[in-house]
């Protein structure tokens, strides 16, 4: 399981350093290989590829001629990416991934339990500010009743 958040650096060659308790789990569910996509909210996601496998499956069931389905399609396995972890457990990100995603320099690591998301460190300061539940915002159905 993956979980918590952790401010990252890209190196010179746009490389990024998994922390080594995530590496480790990493290794031992997918050898090291990864894939790393896009997501619609201007994230990337990082699965295992043995996680990412089903999930593509799925994606790729939607109909091509429904816009949106085929626009997610597009955006989800056509920026799919199989990575795999160095022997210095880094894993290089994409220009293409870095330009969608606008990640520079620093990046968020964000577990998310089957897997990471990566933001720009600035996407992810606005994204983590948007976040104010109170009395004016309704919680989504699905989490009626829901507490802490």
């Amino acid at each position: 399981m993956y979980r918590g958040a952790t401010l990252l650096n890209l190196d010179g060659k746009s490389r990024v350093a998994i922390p080594t308790k995530y590496r480790e789990v990493l290794m031992h569910e997918s050898s090291g290989s990864i894939v790393i996509t896009a997501h619609p909210h201007g994230c990337l996601l990082l699965y295992p590829k043995s996680a990412w496998e089903p999930i593509q499956n799925k994606v790729m069931k939607f109909s091509s001629f429904d816009k949106k389905s085929s626009g997610l399609q597009r955006l989800l396995v056509g920026y799919a990416e199989d990575v795999n972890i160095d022997a210095s457990g880094r894993l290089l990100i994409s220009s293409e991934l870095r330009t969608y995603s606008n990640i520079d320099k620093t990046l968020m690591l964000v577990g998310q339990g089957s897997h990471f998301e990566l933001w720009s460190q600035e996407l992810w300061e606005k994204e983590i500010n948007q976040i104010n539940i109170n009395e004016t915002n309704e919680l989504p159905e699905e989490l009626g009743g829901f507490s802490l």
